[in-house]
C-alpha cells in the first residue's frame, strides 16, 4: 500500500481537496511521507477538524457559574453540588451504522463512554437518538434490528443502563440513518482529568486493546456522501468487545485514585494519530513514538495502518516518569495491554518511528493552526408559510384519529426497543423510559439525581431551521423541567447534509442561531457536542437534525414527577393553545400532508411556564406532569392514560375547545398537570400570569372526549403497541 506515489491523486483519494494538499506541501517544505498524508487527511477531515462548523459553532453560549468546563475537552462538565461534577457528550456514529448497524451501533456507545470515563467520571447512564428511514423500505427493517441489538448489546455488557432516547422515521433517512450516543457520568470536581500533555522526557503509554486493521479511514469515510458503493465500506467500521471496555473503565478509575497521570485521551476516531496530536497539541509540547511497542493483533501492520487504525477500547496517557510500574501494575491485573510507546519532548513536532525509520515528522502548530476553516457559501433558508388551521378540513372523529395517531411508527409504543436495553442495571435509575419525561438518576451515597433526555423535531428544522433548533433546545428543557429537576447545560449533535451545498450551510447556520437564543433565554449553556456532516447518499441528504441532549438536578430523587396519572386527580393545561397544526404529527398522519411553518417559540412564555412548573412540583401540589409535543394535547393525555393505566374525562370542554386544532395542535410551552387541588394550581397560575385552564378528571377504564366519544384503555393500548410487533414480528 505504501509503494504508491505520494502526490494530489492520492491526497484526493484521502479526503484532501487541491488547496490542502498544497498547504500540506507548504508545512512540509517537501512532499509527505505515505504516512504523514494519513495523519494529515485525517486530521483535516471534516470529522476532526470542523472545518465547515467551527465558524459558527462560536456562537453558541458555553459558559455559566456552574460550568466546570466547556467544549475542548473529551466531555463537558457540570457542578452539581456536594463536590461532584456530571460529566456528559453526544456523538454520532452515523456512517458506520448504515455500513454495518450493529458494530456501528455498539462501537458508538464504546466511543461516547471512553470520552466521559477519560476524564474521570464513572458513567452511570447511557441515552441515544435514532432516526431511521420509511418502515416500509427493505433496508430500515435490518437496520433498526441491527443498531438496537448493537447499542443494547455494548450498553448491557458493559454494565451502564440505557435510561432514554428518542425514535423517528422519514423517507429522508432511507439512505443515512442517524445514530446518535449520549454518556453522561459522575466525578470529583477535584478529580478531574484532562488531555493537555506536559512534562519534557514524561512517558506516553498505550493501553486497552490490541491494534488491529478495522476502522481505518473511519474518520474520512464519515466526512463524505455515500453512494451506491457504500457497502464495500465495511472494513472501515470498528469492532467492538464490550467485555474490555468494562475492563479498562475500572482500570483507568482505579488508576486515577493515584497521582501518576498527567494526561489521559481515549483513542477515537483516527486513533493514535487524533489523540497524539491533540494531547500534545493542547499542551504545547512535542511527541515522539516508537511504534515497535504498540500492541498488535495482526502481523506485518505499517505505521500507516497503525496510526490510522480505529481499534476500539484503548487509551493513551502521559505518566509521571518513574511510576509507570503503577499503571502497568493495574492494566495487567485487568488483563489489559500496557506498552510505553514514546516520550513528550520540546521539539512541538510529532515524530513517528517504525523499525529504525522515521515515518513521519510534522510539526504540530501547524497541523492545528493551518487546518481548513471555512466559511463556506450560504443560501439562507426561507420558512415556509403559515398554515391557517382554520382551512383544515377533517371528518375522523376525535376517537379514530388518535387511535391512528399513537399506532403510528413515530409515535407508537417503544417496548420492543426499550425491552433490549438494561435500564435498571446498577440500581440507581429512579425513572425508566416512558414513566416520564426526562430519564432520572439517582447519584449513589446522595438523594440527589439527574434527570437526562435527548431531543429534537426533525419535521420542524427542514420547515424552518432557525425555529427548529430553538424548539429542539426549548423541548429537552421542558422535558427536564416537566420532572421538576433544574435544567443545567446540554450537549449537541448536529446532523447535517452536505456543507459545500449553500443551502445545506444555511441550514446549519440558522439551527445555530435558533439554538442559542433558546440557551441564552433559558441559561442552559452548550457544554459538549459533535457535528455529523455529509449525511448524504446519491446526493440525497437527511432531514436538518441537531439533537440536543439536556441534563438537568433535582434534590430529591423521590420527588420527581412522572407522567402516569392515577384516579381522583385533576387534569390541568398550563400554557396558550392556538390549535397549530403546520408540520404536525395530525397534519402528516391523518392527512397526508407535510406543510406548514412549524409552531413558534415564544422564549418568554416557555421560560416564565417552565418555572412555574417546576414550582408547583417543589411544593408538592403536582401528582404527574407531561410536556405537550408531538401529536398535541390529545396524545400527551393518552401518553399518561396509557402509562398509569388509568382513563378520564375532558368534562371541561366545551364545544369550542374540541376542535382538531385544540386537540392535536402542536403549540409550544405546555405541560399537561394532574393534581389533587387544581383551584390551588389554577390561582397560582393566575398570579404568575401563567395560562392556565381546567381540562377534566381521571379516573375509569375509558378516554371520554368532550361530544360523548371515547376509548377504551385496551384499544388504546393495543393500537399503541401494533406497530413493532406486526413489523418485527
Amino acid at each position: 500500500m505504501s509503494t504508491r506515489p505520494v502526490d494530489e491523486k492520492l491526497a484526493r483519494e484521502f479526503g484532501l481537496n487541491a488547496e490542502e494538499w498544497g498547504r500540506v506541501q507548504t508545512i512540509m517544505g517537501r512532499q509527505p511521507s505515505f504516512t504523514e498524508l494519513g495523519i494529515f487527511s485525517v486530521m483535516w477531515s471534516e470529522h476532526c477538524s470542523y472545518k465547515s462548523s467551527r465558524v459558527w459553532l462560536k456562537e453558541l453560549p458555553t459558559k455559566a457559574e456552574w460550568v466546570v468546563h466547556g467544549p475542548g475537552e473529551n466531555a463537558g462538565v457540570v457542578d452539581i453540588g456536594d463536590g461532584l461534577t456530571a460529566i456528559f457528550k453526544m456523538e454520532s456514529h452515523n456512517h458506520p451504522s448504515f455500513i454495518e448497524p450493529y458494530q456501528g451501533a455498539a462501537t458508538g456507545v464504546g466511543g461516547i463512554l471512553r470520552d466521559v470515563f477519560t476524564m474521570g467520571a464513572r458513567p452511570i447512564a447511557n441515552l441515544n437518538a435514532l432516526r431511521f428511514g420509511r418502515p416500509e423500505n427493505p433496508r430500515t427493517k435490518r437496520v433498526v434490528d441491527g443498531v438496537v441489538r448493537g447499542i443494547g448489546g455494548y450498553g448491557n455488557c458493559v454494565g451502564v443502563p440505557t435510561v432514554g432516547g428518542e425514535v423517528n422515521f422519514h423517507a429522508a433517512y432511507d439512505g443515512n440513518p442517524l445514530v446518535n450516543a449520549m454518556t453522561v457520568g459522575i466525578a470529583p470536581k477535584d478529580r478531574i482529568f484532562l488531555s493537555a500533555a506536559a512534562g519534557i522526557g514524561n512517558p506516553v503509554v498505550y493501553v486497552g486493546s490490541k491494534t488491529g486493521r478495522d476502522g481505518i479511514h473511519g474518520a474520512t469515510m464519515a466526512s463524505a456522501e455515500f453512494d451506491a458503493n457504500s457497502e464495500e465500506k465495511r472494513p472501515t467500521v470498528q469492532v467492538g468487545d464490550p467485555f474490555t471496555e468494562k475492563l479498562l473503565i475500572e482500570a483507568c478509575l482505579e488508576l486515577m485514585k493515584t497521582d501518576v497521570i498527567v494526561a489521559i485521551q481515549d483513542m477515537g476516531a483516527a486513533g493514535l494519530t487524533s489523540s497524539s496530536v491533540e494531547m500534545a497539541g493542547k499542551g504545547g509540547v512535542g511527541i515522539d513514538l516508537d511504534l515497535d511497542h504498540v500492541p498488535q493483533r495482526e502481523t506485518g501492520m505499517s505505521a500507516y495502518e497503525m496510526m490510522l487504525s480505529e481499534s476500539q477500547e484503548r487509551m493513551l496517557m502521559v505518566l509521571e516518569p518513574g511510576r509507570e510500574y503503577i499503571a502497568e501494575e493495574i492494566f495487567r491485573k485487568w488483563d489489559l495491554d500496557f506498552a510505553v510507546i514514546g516520550h513528550i519532548t520540546d521539539t512541538g513536532r510529532i515524530v513517528v518511528r517504525h523499525k529504525g525509520v522515521v515515518e513521519a515528522d510534522i510539526p504540530l502548530d501547524p497541523l492545528a493552526d493551518q487546518a481548513p476553516l471555512y466559511r463556506r457559501p450560504i443560501q439562507w433558508p426561507v420558512p415556509l408559510p403559515v398554515l391557517d388551521s382554520a382551512t383544515v378540513q377533517c371528518n375522523m372523529p376525535n376517537d379514530e384519529a388518535l387511535l391512528q395517531l399513537v399506532a403510528c411508527p413515530d409515535l407508537c409504543s417503544r417496548a420492543w426497543i426499550a425491552s433490549q436495553y438494561d435500564p435498571a442495571v446498577g440500581g440507581q435509575t429512579v425513572k425508566k423510559p416512558g414513566q416520564a419525561d426526562a430519564a432520572i438518576v439517582k447519584i449513589e451515597g446522595s438523594n440527589r439525581a439527574l434527570a437526562i433526555t435527548t431531543d429534537c423535531t426533525p419535521r420542524y428544522c427542514q420547515a424552518d431551521p432557525k425555529m427548529g433548533g430553538m424548539q429542539a433546545v426549548v423541548e429537552s428543557w421542558r422535558n427536564i423541567t416537566a420532572t421538576g429537576a433544574r435544567p443545567l447545560a446540554i450537549t449537541d449533535n448536529m446532523n447535517f447534509g452536505n456543507p459545500e451545498k449553500p443551502e445545506i450551510m444555511g441550514q446549519f447556520a440558522a439551527a445555530i442561531q435558533g439554538m442559542a437564543e433558546a440557551c441564552i433565554a433559558l441559561d442552559y449553556p452548550v457544554v459538549s457536542g459533535n457535528v455529523s456532516l455529509y449525511n448524504e447518499t446519491e446526493g440525497k441528504g437527511i432531514l436538518p437534525t441537531p439533537a440536543i441532549g439536556g441534563l438537568g438536578v433535582i434534590e430529591d430523587a423521590h420527588a420527581a414527577r412522572g407522567i402516569a396519572i392515577a384516579a381522583h386527580q385533576d387534569l390541568v393545561l398550563i400554557g396558550e393553545t392556538a390549535g397549530w397544526l403546520g408540520q404536525s404529527l395530525f397534519l402528516r398522519e391523518i392527512l397526508g400532508r407535510e406543510e406548514g411553518a412549524p409552531p413558534p417559540v415564544n422564549l418568554v412564555a416557555e421560560r416564565r411556564n417552565g418555572d412555574f412548573v417546576r414550582q408547583q412540583i417543589a411544593k408538592g401540589v403536582v401528582a404527574a406532569c407531561h410536556d405537550v409535543s408531538d401529536g398535541g394535547l390529545l396524545v400527551a393525555l393518552a401518553e399518561m392514560a396509557l402509562a398509569g393505566n388509568c382513563g378520564f374525562a375532558l368534562d371541561e370542554l366545551d364545544k369550542a375547545h374540541a376542535t382538531h386544532a385544540f386537540l392535536f395542535g402542536e403549540d409550544q410551552g405546555r405541560y399537561v398537570i394532574a393534581s389533587a387541588d387544581a383551584s390551588g394550581l389554577l390561582e397560582a397560575a393566575r398570579a404568575a400570569n401563567v395560562p392556565a385552564r381546567l381540562l377534566g378528571r381521571t379516573g375509569g377504564n375509558e378516554l371520554t372526549f368532550p361530544g360523548g366519544s371515547s376509548v377504551s384503555l385496551v384499544d388504546l393500548k393495543e393500537a399503541h403497541e401494533r406497530f413493532f410487533k406486526t413489523w418485527m414480528s
